[in-house]
């Protein structure tokens, strides 16, 4: 069974300023069917904007869909009773943030902040309680003597490991990880990289891992998510996604990004990222696209799966399978 499954899932808001009775609105999340199975890592790239982070709130039931359905272990998110959905929510997942500067009470010390969770779902005895904090602790590395300090006296990475103790507090079968290393020096964030892939192994945790970065993404992934002006565009397996993407933008996305050992070309995408109030009839990508042709203005193509395991897009002129990002055209 899954950890989590959405299902023809839409997000829509009302544009700002489109005033009290205005049509403006925000097509956050188009469409996105996204299973993640226990023990999983499925990291999500792509542009500001492009619906990352709404994804992540859907995941985790912060944000209720539009339209769609959200099921936790096999059961609809949103079709339970408020009580029995904010149990569901609060012990099966965990969230971290991108800022833990903002994302934690800075009035309370490590120790209430790792008990908070255990304390609001009535978990164990109080001693009980204080043996979990210090089991928290010591399971992301951070000191004892850090446990009544105030997060304003903690660095930036211990203030991450305190976030990331809190996430895993109750045990949950899914963690969401949204932009977790961007806040952080270049120094700290290979040491929180490797600490969420420890306990990844360690604890068996399902992980949706989304980041601007994406080569890191690529590192701590099983499958990489692409996404595009709300829509889920193209599921790849990690160890593919450089070379045997299909979708024009996510090769794209990935030449712009190279590695060290084996430098290309990026390849140019021309324009801005239309807007989500108006988006392009048939594939939003098109715009951008150096394949697109009148069919691509059309019809937004449907999934069509690669011959790679575990590989899907959504692409009317899918790049060739085996054809290396450094060998692409340059012209738009």
């Amino acid at each position: 069974m899954s950890a989590v499954e959405l299902s023809g899932v839409h997000v829509v808001h009302r544009a700002r300023g489109a005033g009290l009775f205005g049509r403006d609105r925000v097509h956050a999340l188009t469409a996105a069917d996204l299973t993640v199975a226990p023990g999983e890592t499925v990291g999500v790239v792509g542009e500001s904007g492009c619906g990352k982070s709404t994804l992540a709130k859907v995941l985790v039931g912060i944000q209720r869909p539009t339209s769609g359905t959200v099921a936790y272990r096999g059961r609809d998110l949103w079709s339970m009773a408020p009580a029995e959905r904010r149990t569901a929510v609060g012990a099966g997942t965990g969230m971290i943030f991108q800022d833990a500067s903002t994302a934690l009470n800075r009035r309370l010390p490590v120790r209430r902040i790792l008990r908070d969770p255990l304390d609001v779902h009535e978990r164990g005895t109080k001693a009980e309680r204080e043996d979990r904090v210090r089991e928290l602790m010591s399971l992301v590395g951070l000191p004892r003597a850090v446990a009544d300090a105030l997060p304003g006296r903690l660095s930036g990475g211990q203030r991450q490991r305190v976030a990331i103790a809190r996430a895993l507090a109750l045990d949950p079968g899914l963690v969401v990880a949204d932009e977790p290393t961007s806040a952080l020096d270049v120094s700290v964030r290979a040491q929180i990289l490797n600490l969420l892939l420890d306990l990844r192994e360690r604890l068996g945790l399902a992980m949706v891992f989304v980041s601007h970065d994406i080569q890191t993404v690529r590192r701590m992934s099983d499958r990489v998510i692409t996404m595009y002006l709300g829509r889920i565009v193209e599921e790849t397996p990690a160890a593919d996604v450089t070379d045997h993407a299909r979708h024009p933008y996510t090769r794209a996305l990935f030449a712009a990004a190279p590695g060290l050992l084996r430098p290309v070309d990026p390849i140019p995408l021309t324009g801005p990222v239309p807007s989500a109030v108006r988006p392009p009839s048939g594939c939003p990508f098109r715009t951008r696209c150096w394949k697109a042709d009148d069919e691509c203005a059309v019809r937004m193509p449907d999934f069509t799966a690669a011959s790679r395991t575990a590989h899907r897009y959504r692409c009317h002129h899918p790049l060739e399978e085996d054809q290396p990002s450094h060998r692409l055209p340059r012209e738009p």
